[in-house]
């Protein structure tokens, strides 16, 4: 099998620059490579400013100054293209509307299904590039019939293939990753960067949600949907405490709960499930979080769709470890069994299915049965 990294020719690639270290390191490498790289940074605010301040994100008037500065260095062509309405239609709003319905939404995944690999794809191959690069940490494997494969990072410590999980085969054939194949630490990415005179090579990793400027959901959640008291009850409906807006919740939540009293068994409570109809938010003990299948809707595949019941791995976060299950497509649906039980799951989560290293495919969990029978989503 060939790795996207090792293609025969040299390519038109489109180089999406987001003024951090892996994204510059990656167009250095395909440029090295002999590929035609173009650079381009993505302005997705109509107001920068409203954005991280500072070096933390990937959306700041600083930010694309800094890929500026590492395309002059590379010796590339270097452009900035406004997607910020399709950003905020695409990402900033659905993320507020699932939180509003009561899910947990993950706007990376969004932003690379929607935005890098879609608008700015589309974009791209309009404009007659055959390739858009980022610094993601991931593979792409073609094998001997040429169709494409989304495997995870040669280091699993780096491994960002959970947030690429919505790929299609389609927009695989035109993806890549230059840091996914190789075993290198961060610092040493940093130092390559150094090496090649990128004033990056220092700059602090970006974290968190990028369009929340001070890192404050609740906050930025509250200014849009507004605040409402409602009440917070335990498993047999008692109120134990009250709260500003449901939507300031997840599944899985212990800290900032504002109960009170103790439980009656001293433990700590978490939170079991969010009703955005009546305002409520149910907390309990950690077992009750346990949960043994679900559902997933919306599935999107990295290649051909699995037919039948099969073993699998799953993964539930961007930085989850993953555990074993059986999944099954039935009529549109993804039925997901989990070996041993889990905890923490959300609807509004993706679940991202692997065989091995292969990314199958992803989907977003609509329901979840939990170890006691009960249903939420």
């Amino acid at each position: 099998m060939t790795q996207n990294s090792q293609r025969t020719r040299p390519l038109r690639v489109l180089a999406a620059m987001s003024g951090g270290v892996d994204s510059a390191v990656a167009a250095a490498r395909a440029a090295e490579a002999g590929h035609d790289v173009t650079g381009v940074h993505l302005a997705l605010s109509a107001n920068p400013q409203s954005f991280r301040t500072g070096a933390r994100g990937c959306c700041t008037i600083e930010d694309s100054r800094d890929a500026r500065r590492a395309a002059d260095v590379i010796g590339i062509p270097f452009y900035v293209w406004d997607l910020a309405e399709r950003f905020r239609e695409d990402v900033v709003e659905d993320f507020v509307a699932e939180y509003e319905a009561g899910r947990t939404p993950n706007p990376c995944l969004r932003c690379n299904e929607k935005i890098k690999f879609a608008a700015l794809l589309d974009k791209a191959l309009a404009l007659g590039f055959d390739a858009v690069c980022t610094g993601h940490y991931a593979t792409v494997v073609m094998g001997p019939d040429g169709a494409r494969e989304l495997h995870r990072a040669s280091d699993m410590a780096k491994d960002q293939s959970y947030v690429l999980g919505v790929l299609d085969e389609r927009q695989l054939a035109h993806a890549m990753f230059p840091l996914g194949d190789t075993l290198t630490t961060k610092d040493e990415i940093r130092a390559e960067a150094e090496r090649r005179g990128l004033a990056v090579a220092k700059k602090p990793d970006s974290h968190d949600i990028c369009f929340i400027a001070d890192g404050d959901t609740q906050g930025f959640l509250a200014d849009r949907l507004g605040r409402a008291e409602g009440d917070i009850v335990d498993e047999s409906g008692t109120k134990v405490g009250s709260h500003d807006g449901a939507f300031g919740f997840t599944i899985g939540q212990r800290k900032g709960l504002r109960i009170g009293h103790p439980a009656p068994d001293g433990k700590p409570r978490y939170v079991l499930d969010i009703s955005p109809v009546d305002n409520t938010v149910t907390v309990g003990p950690a077992a009750a979080l346990d949960v043994m299948a679900l559902t997933a809707r919306k599935p999107r595949w990295c290649g051909t769709a699995p037919t039948g019941p099969g073993g699998y791995t799953a993964q539930l976060r961007a930085h989850g470890g993953e555990t074993a299950v059986t999944a099954e497509l039935a009529d549109g649906t993804l039925h997901v069994r989990f070996e041993e039980p889990v905890r923490g799951v959300a609807p509004g989560q993706a679940i991202v299915l692997y065989d091995g290293t292969r990314v199958v495919g992803s989907a977003t969990i609509a329901t979840t049965e939990r170890r006691t029978g009960a249903l939420a989503g």
